[in-house]
């Protein structure tokens, strides 16, 4: 049983085809992204393309967690986007979110928004060091992130592939966040916790300096404190990521 929780109010007169997608998930729609972990199809309803998340079947203690004392990943991505929206932050407009679950549980989540076509992500920015306009784009990025820093919203997934980049036109760029369901919010936010937010973005030292003078441009403080304090991070968070994958390939290597 797929039961919508709640639907955007603006997306009512949409409500019987977004059930019938969610009904139909697995044998309709485009697979959008790996697909990895959770998947991403793409369905279009009327002259809207509709983007769903369906989250991963949650493992037997995670789903009791989920059921009876936290909030399961669809429902936070449709209040946090909405929260977004009302902080004037960029988000895709949320449309529904949807539970199936029995008294064991939850069994499955699905959040549907409106699907956002963008002209690159921040990993772009990592990978191509010669993307057009980098450095513009890089230090709006940095003054996008501050904006969160000063609104109290700290975005937990704040990587690479999670920040959506669209061009305006030459010189100007509107920042859209993704993957929305892990996020806290502040009434302010320490310094050490804002430097943290920004050190899984990339470990190429450049892009580290050249965010750290643009926050300290922002902010009004020490670019070297930023820079040492961010660089710092950022080095240790690649050590540990390195650490985790060399230690699944040893965990796989023993499964075979």
């Amino acid at each position: 049983m797929k039961n919508p929780i709640n639907f955007n109010s603006a997306y009512l007169s949409k409500q019987n085809e977004i059930i019938n997608i969610i009904d139909n998930f697995n044998s309709s729609g485009l697979i959008f992204g790996d697909g990895n972990r959770n998947i991403i199809k793409l369905f279009d309803v009327d002259t809207i393309k509709v983007n769903v998340k369906s989250f991963k079947k949650p493992h037997l203690l995670n789903s009791i967690i989920y059921k009876y004392f936290r909030k399961s990943k669809a429902r936070r991505s449709f209040e946090y986007a909405n929260k977004l929206l009302e902080n004037n932050i960029g988000t895709p407009q949320p449309m529904a979110y949807f539970e199936s679950s029995t008294i064991f549980g939850l069994k499955k989540s699905y959040y549907v928004s409106e699907h956002l076509d963008c002209d690159l992500t921040f990993r772009e920015l990592v990978q191509i060091p010669e993307f057009p306009e980098n450095e513009i784009i890089l230090r709006q990025f940095t003054r996008f992130t501050y904006t969160l820093h000063q609104k109290g919203i700290e975005f937990l997934d704040h990587s690479p592939g999670n920040t959506l980049i669209k061009k305006k036109e030459k010189g100007n760029y509107n920042f859209f966040l993704v993957d929305l369901n892990r996020m806290k919010f502040h009434n302010q936010m320490t310094f050490d916790i804002r430097m943290k937010n920004l050190c899984r973005l990339t470990n190429k030292e450049e892009m580290v300096r050249v965010m750290s003078n643009e926050y300290a441009i922002v902010s009004g403080e020490s670019e070297e404190l930023i820079f040492r304090t961010l660089w710092k991070m950022t080095t240790d968070f690649q050590n540990q990521y390195f650490r985790k994958r060399r230690l699944k390939k040893k965990l796989k290597f023993w499964k075979k």
